[in-house]
């Protein structure tokens, strides 16, 4: 009568290796205990088994470990690799997905994305407050940033309250390109504000995605 073992197979939920590779695991214990067993008064230390018998067990184990453990690592891998974020069309629950993102970061790069008009690129949220560069440097393949969501400023238009939310001009560069612009009329271009010292040339790189010159 041959006997049906497909149920404790299943119960254990072994794959045909993993089962050959256990068979042959509990068969070097078997031996290596028998000799113990047929050699009572002499004790048995790793360095009297077989060079052959240690490296088999050795190698079966990690056969089973590998067969039984399944790669959760390259999962999460793969899933922070698929997962992208529009950093100027997110909501803070989308942010809160990213790792080492939580509710009150989440809130601070929205409201960063407010101040500006949009983030021209990346590496602005580097400037959001509280946010570690570690943090940053996980998260900086899982960002995008779409610039057409950007919402600049006519600054021959524009009145303080808009020109000073711009966090990269001083309430006194705001004044003085207000005063320039009461003087001499439409401003054409901010080469015109660094040729007058109204503005530095590294303000002008910082916002010259941010304005229109009408």
């Amino acid at each position: 009568m041959k006997i049906d073992f497909s149920p404790i197979r299943n119960w254990f939920g072994y794959t045909r290796r993993e089962r050959r590779a256990s068979l042959i695991l509990i068969m070097l214990i078997i031996s290596v205990i028998s000799v113990r067993f047929f050699v009572p008064d002499k004790r048995i230390s790793v360095k009297e088994i077989p060079v052959e018998t240690f490296y088999a067990i050795r190698d079966t184990i990690s056969m089973i470990k590998v067969e039984t453990n399944p790669p959760v690592k390259n999962i999460a891998i793969q899933r922070k690799k698929t997962l992208t974020v529009d950093i100027n069309r997110c909501d803070t629950a989308e942010l809160i997905r990213l790792p080492g993102i939580g509710p009150v970061l989440s809130v601070r790069i929205i409201k960063y994305r407010q101040l500006l008009g949009g983030y021209v690129n990346k590496e602005q949220l580097k400037e959001v407050y509280g946010l570690p560069p570690e943090t940053y440097e996980t998260i900086m393949d899982m960002v995008t940033v779409d610039t057409l969501y950007i919402k600049k400023i006519e600054i021959n238009s524009a009145d303080y309250k808009i020109l000073a939310r711009i966090p990269y001009f001083t309430r006194s560069e705001v004044n003085s390109i207000l005063k320039y612009r009461e003087l001499e009329g439409r401003i054409k271009s901010l080469e015109e504000l660094i040729d007058n010292k109204i503005i530095g040339v590294e303000t002008a790189r910082k916002v010259k995605s941010y304005m229109i010159f009408k």
